[in-house]
């Protein structure tokens, strides 16, 4: 009980900024049971995400400002984590140095054009496909389920077999802590939430959502390829632009499909 109690507290204070207690012991089972846990341990934003989504539609905004605001105020409680390591990896990813080198470019706090624009274009897609989710009858609450569904994707490049491709932060903390069949349940899971929300909220089929899923877990899986082959190994940034990447898919997606 005292492992799990941990891995609750790390999952809260890693994913969102709601103060938590700090964990007693941070260690590699702690770590990976943390990552499985972030959709749920999110829950309470998502909460939040969902009912600005709705608070938007019911005043009539237009339905880009009221995806604005959604994935703003996601951002907000998250401390823009994410959109920080999706940038750091975007600026990696396409600097033309060695493997160390874009280490170095990913450990900055500087943003570069790369990152700049990786940044525009994925909250471009995350917020116009969220307001037009939104405008549908129920569609605030896929939105919110959406958001945390993609706390998903930070396990795929901390499963076990992936390397980090540093000897110090959280990269190397929580790399290779995450089992492939705990991973697999998750994702599985995330699979039928996503089917049942687009054919229950928005008239879509189950197979729709489902796909939608899948292909975020592609996109995914990919990406830590990418970041994997150039780096040499997993970073914590990579984990934070998974989840970006995944949560544009699926907004997209499903947005995509809507009768």
């Amino acid at each position: 009980m005292s492992r799990l109690g941990d891995a609750v507290r790390l999952a809260i204070g890693t994913f969102t900024a709601v103060p938590v207690p700090a964990p007693r012991r941070v260690d590699r089972s702690t770590a990976g049971l943390a990552v499985l846990l972030a959709p749920v341990a999110v829950l309470p934003v998502g909460l939040l995400v969902a009912i600005v989504a709705w608070g938007a539609d019911a005043l009539v905004v237009p339905s880009v400002v009221g995806g604005a605001l959604a994935i703003g105020v996601g951002a907000w409680a998250t401390r823009g984590f994410h959109l920080d390591g999706l940038a750091d990896t975007a600026d990696a990813l396409a600097s033309s140095y060695d493997a160390e080198r874009a280490l170095a470019v990913a450990r900055t706090g500087d943003v570069g054009p790369a990152g700049a624009a990786t940044l525009v274009l994925v909250l471009l897609a995350q917020t116009s496909a969220a307001g037009a989710i939104a405008s549908r009858e129920g569609g605030p609450l896929v939105v919110g389920a959406l958001w945390c569904l993609a706390r998903a994707a930070a396990g795929v490049g901390l499963r076990l077999g992936v390397p980090a491709a540093r000897t110090d932060g959280m990269g190397a903390t929580f790399a290779g802590s995450v089992r492939l069949p705990a991973l697999a349940a998750v994702w599985i899971v995330a699979a039928g939430v996503g089917g049942l929300a687009g054919a229950v909220l928005l008239d879509a089929t189950v197979l729709q959502g489902v796909a939608t899923v899948l292909v975020a877990l592609a996109a995914v899986v990919w990406l830590v390829h990418r970041v994997t082959r150039r780096l040499g190994g997993i970073v914590g940034d990579a984990g934070g632009a998974g989840v970006e990447v995944a949560l544009a898919v699926l907004l997209v997606g499903l947005s995509a499909v809507l009768p």
